[in-house]
């Protein structure tokens, strides 16, 4: 039973906004049903405490055996994948700055001009995550209109691929506690996202199993860049993030142990996730689109684990 809030302590109802502002301040009706204007609201409701996607926690020895791999490209779909993703990657390296040659007879000017320092490699992850976010929802919310176009289940698919969309916006708001953009970045982010979105919707209708595939050759450049970065802090290119910790938000996401939550840690679980991400996609690019079910899925999982118990000793006697 819920009792009203006394009249004597509320304001006048000419301004609902006044009137919760009054509710939250004075602690009264937290659990009430109240009335503003001619409109109900019920503060029962309760938060959720933890995120829908609680990320596993990796051990050490799975963040450091991460490498770089190459799926070759089979076919003409696949090659049209890789072919897309080296463009983009031409494209991403000339917004970003981002260039490998070190040549020790080149000019101090242009070694400077081509030297990654650690806000030019901030800038290269906040525009890699930002792109890299978009296609696991594109396909999550294609899958389910699908799903209720066709008044059928998707087995599993739509957990995944929003739970890397997830995963990949968590990436990118950790380096923003590093590093904030500037208004070229965000209009860069912008026009992206409207072309990227667009794209890889039309795509995506017209053939899933290629934009998995080309995921997974995005994924494989992800690892790469992430490897590289780490790299250079190994070898004191970049000494503002030797002795740098990982914001608050990443310790608590990927659950980093004591001891390990410097930023060469945080590099190493993000490269991990992008690594996860290069396999899952092209798991998912080699699978029948309509009628496999997706075996990265919790249910699937738990069923391979239930197959796997040995059998009673009751049922091997019968």
């Amino acid at each position: 039973m819920t009792l009203p809030c006394p009249k004597a302590h509320l304001p006048p109802l000419s301004s609902t906004r006044s009137f919760e502002k009054h509710l939250l301040r004075t602690g009264f009706c937290m659990r009430a049903s109240f009335v503003t204007g001619r409109r109900f609201h019920n503060t029962q409701a309760q938060s959720a405490k933890r995120s829908s996607w609680t990320h596993p926690v990796y051990t050490q020895s799975e963040v450091l055996s991460v490498q770089a791999a190459h799926r070759n490209a089979k076919d003409w779909p696949d090659k049209l994948a890789l072919g897309t993703v080296r463009l983009l990657r031409w494209c991403m390296d000339c917004v970003t700055g981002y260039h490998t040659s070190h040549k020790t007879n080149a000019e101090p000017t242009r070694l400077s001009t081509y030297q990654m320092t650690e806000e030019k490699w901030i800038k290269r992850f906040v525009f890699l995550e930002s792109v890299a976010g978009v296609p696991g929802m594109v396909a999550a919310m294609l899958r389910h209109l699908k799903s209720l176009r066709r008044m059928r289940r998707d087995y599993g698919w739509i957990e995944t691929l929003l739970e890397e969309a997830y995963n990949e916006r968590m990436h990118l708001l950790t380096f923003l506690k590093l590093s904030k953009p500037g208004p070229s970045m965000h209009f860069m982010v912008l026009s992206a996202q409207c072309v990227f979105f667009t794209g890889f919707s039309i795509a995506y209708i017209l053939s899933p199993r290629i934009c998995h595939r080309f995921v997974g050759y995005l994924e494989e450049e992800a690892v790469i860049t992430y490897t590289k970065a780490i790299q250079e802090l190994d070898n004191g290119n970049l000494p503002l993030w030797s002795n740098m910790q990982a914001p608050p938000m990443a310790v608590k996401y990927w659950q980093m142990p004591e001891g390990h939550r410097c930023m060469r840690s945080l590099l190493l679980h993000v490269r991990a996730d992008e690594a996860n991400h290069r396999d899952v996609n092209h798991t998912l690019g080699s699978l029948d689109q309509d009628r496999d079910p997706n075996p990265f899925s919790a249910k699937f999982r738990a069923k391979v684990e239930e197959a796997r118990r040995p059998l009673p000793a009751s049922v091997k006697a019968n």
